[in-house]
């Protein structure tokens, strides 16, 4: 059982959240994604942040947006999308990403209200949203997950790391624990995965003891990347893998 626990391997998830899909079909862009990852032994969890405006090659498709890879595949072969999601990391970023979760929005909704909302520290303020300790609904929770009223996309990435923190750390306090199936539905109901059962028990013990203990958050610094717009106009961001490249091997070596 232990070993289930600290096991001697790195165990590294990739966390994607898809917008709103036709009905019956799973063709979102991965709007957000979050690799998490805890090396042997060890329980603390590191969360990274990819923007989904970085402009690189995707496998069988051509330069694009990273958060376009889960929609190709989606759209061109149905079931194929976390597989595409984690290649395109792993291509990218020379890592290994053996398990994807995937998220729709509109889930997190339906997550939050059965917790009976999440309290959460909005470290920096943003037109939509105040500093300060607040306890949000499951609509407010999303809306600041996917708020870009900030300065950029980069505090949209760190909005979506506070949240994991702070759901977490919520779930811990005992007054919340007589929601604990309500929540457990709620996020069977919400998420797709490739995780295997016997993945998930040091997935979720390293999520409770990053929460108590803090999780090491960290997104693309922004003289990382160079903004570019595309012939077709669209803005993106150039990555500089010689700036990237050393940083993420540090985290996930």
């Amino acid at each position: 059982v232990l070993f289930l626990f600290f096991t001697p391997l790195r165990t590294t998830v990739l966390a994607i959240g898809i917008d709103r899909v036709p009905e019956g079909s799973n063709a979102g862009r991965s709007d957000t994604m979050i690799l998490a990852t805890m090396p042997p032994f060890l329980p603390q969890m590191s969360l990274f942040s990819i923007p989904r405006d970085l402009w690189v090659t995707i496998p069988g498709v051509g330069e694009n947006r990273i958060n376009t890879a889960h929609y190709f595949a989606e759209l061109y072969q149905p079931g194929s999308g976390l597989e595409a999601a984690a290649d395109v990391v792993e291509t990218n970023f020379g890592i290994d990403v053996p398990y994807v979760i995937r998220i729709k929005f509109d889930g997190i909704v339906n997550i939050v209200d059965a917790m009976g909302g999440v309290t959460i520290n909005v470290e920096e303020a943003t037109p939509m949203f105040e500093a300060g300790v607040q306890t949000m609904d499951g609509t407010t929770a999303l809306a600041f997950v996917r708020d870009r009223s900030g300065s950029d996309d980069f505090s949209r990435q760190k909005h979506g790391q506070i949240f994991i923190a702070s759901g977490i750390k919520n779930m811990l306090n005992p007054a919340k624990w007589a929601r604990i199936p309500f929540v457990a539905t709620a996020v069977m109901e919400a998420i797709d995965t490739n995780n295997p059962f016997y993945a998930w028990p040091r997935i979720i013990y390293g999520l409770a003891f990053s929460a108590v203990f803090g999780f090491e958050a960290q997104t693309l610094d922004r003289n990382w990347v160079t903004p570019w717009v595309t012939d077709q106009g669209a803005q993106v961001l150039l990555p500089n893998w010689d700036l990237i490249n050393p940083a993420v091997q540090e985290i996930f070596r």
